[in-house]
């Protein structure tokens, strides 16, 4: 499944694949040069913590609480790092380095929308 994210009515990510279960969150980006099925990042959810091990590229990282509300933006992370646990996250938006608006800010609230 696709999902678009918004935010403030613009469109900030399209063909954002949703990993919903068990084996589509395992995986995540891990091993793949762009994110699959020419999504152009990938939200995971229930996740409230990302490694990037065995990752090819560096990501945006966003980390919403059940509402959409941002907690947590980090950008530019690198391959073979790991973020803290952040217990308020039950979503992860993960996008390659560079495409998430600077315009967000935390304690924001982004929407996502099934494409």
């Amino acid at each position: 499944m696709m999902v678009r994210i918004k935010h403030k009515d613009e469109i900030i990510a399209e063909k954002i694949l949703l990993a919903d279960n068990l084996s589509s969150r395992l995986i995540g980006l891990m091993f793949r040069k762009a994110p699959p099925q020419n999504a152009r990042g990938l939200l995971l959810h229930p996740c409230n913590s990302i490694h990037t091990f065995f990752m090819r590229y560096a990501l945006d990282v966003v980390f919403l609480n059940s509402e959409n509300k941002v907690i947590k933006i980090i950008r530019n992370l690198k391959p073979w790092r790991m973020t803290w646990i952040y217990f308020r996250a039950s979503k992860t938006l993960e996008l390659p380095a560079g495409h998430l608006p600077q315009g967000i800010s935390l304690g924001e609230f982004l929407e996502v929308e099934n494409v």
